[in-house]
């Protein structure tokens, strides 16, 4: 449970800078800590489904942000 929790406080944290117009770079780095985050999760409690997503999500999240 203490994963699910860190994710969804993570997703709160990122949700502020969001409104405000933060730069991309700021979001990227909440994003990058949210696929840590869910991969933690995922290995405890996830499914292939769910690996897959996390695993999609980090090679989003390597390319480069301009």
């Amino acid at each position: 449970m203490d994963e699910a929790r860190a994710v969804l406080a993570r997703l709160d944290r990122i949700e502020a800078p969001e409104r405000e117009g933060a730069p991309p770079g700021v979001l990227i780095e909440e994003l990058r800590g949210l696929v840590q985050e869910a991969e933690a999760w995922i290995r405890l409690e996830g499914d292939e489904r769910a690996q897959e997503a996390i695993e999609r999500c980090a090679s989003a999240l390597s390319t480069a942000v301009a």
